[in-house]
């Protein structure tokens, strides 16, 4: 299997739930200019990371690759084991990282996306954080009295580490959010979010 990954990217995730389940794997790292060339764009043509082939099979989008690599590693339960509504609640939490969270920094990283006028960029940054921040919100109210969103360790606690690197990266003040401070801490000293963060040089 190989990861195509940006540092600190969403795919962080994924390099995160590949050492998690022991796999043997090759991690890529693509520039911002390579996701655009005709090379990358044949593996994926949304030119972005993640993408996992394993073989021949070529699989983008992180819920998809996240839940192919719990169902090809089921000895490391990344959604949770066998318990119905665990996984499910992980489902649910990872669903709330990718469709809602990571959609909520796209005009703070990207205000370019929404307006041309880059006088409206601020107000439309100030904006979206305000959204981030209240999202943040809920996940740290998800972790009163547990470690990980769904009470066990799955790829849904992967993918908020990563967006809670995105919050520091932006200056978002999360010292109100104990919970999330707390789960930042006990996230940082997992061994295979430090092996991937490594190998991705953070």
């Amino acid at each position: 299997m190989k990861l195509y990954y940006m540092p600190g990217a969403c795919s962080l995730a994924d390099h995160i739930a590949l050492e998690w389940a022991n796999a043997d794997y090759e991690a890529q790292a693509v520039s911002r200019e390579a996701l655009k060339q005709p090379e990358f764009l044949a593996l994926n043509p949304m030119g972005s990371v993640p993408c996992l082939t394993d073989g021949d099979f070529v699989l983008t989008q992180n819920v998809a690759i996240l839940h192919y690599l719990d169902e090809k590693f089921p000895q490391a339960a990344l959604l949770g084991g066998t318990d119905l509504q665990t996984r499910a609640n992980a489902m649910r939490w990872l669903a709330f990282c990718n469709a809602d969270l990571h959609e909520a920094f796209v005009p703070i990283f990207a205000p370019m996306r929404f307006i041309d006028d880059e006088a409206v960029h601020p107000a439309l940054q100030a904006k979206a954080r305000e959204k981030v921040i209240r999202l943040l919100g809920v996940a740290n109210n998800a972790l009163n009295g547990k470690q990980y969103l769904a009470g066990v360790k799955t790829v849904a606690d992967a993918y908020l580490f990563v967006i809670l690197r995105w919050a520091m990266g932006v200056g978002i003040d999360l010292t109100s959010f104990a919970n999330l401070n707390e789960f930042i801490n006990t996230m940082s000293q997992d061994s295979g979010v430090q092996n991937a963060m490594k190998a991705e040089g953070l």
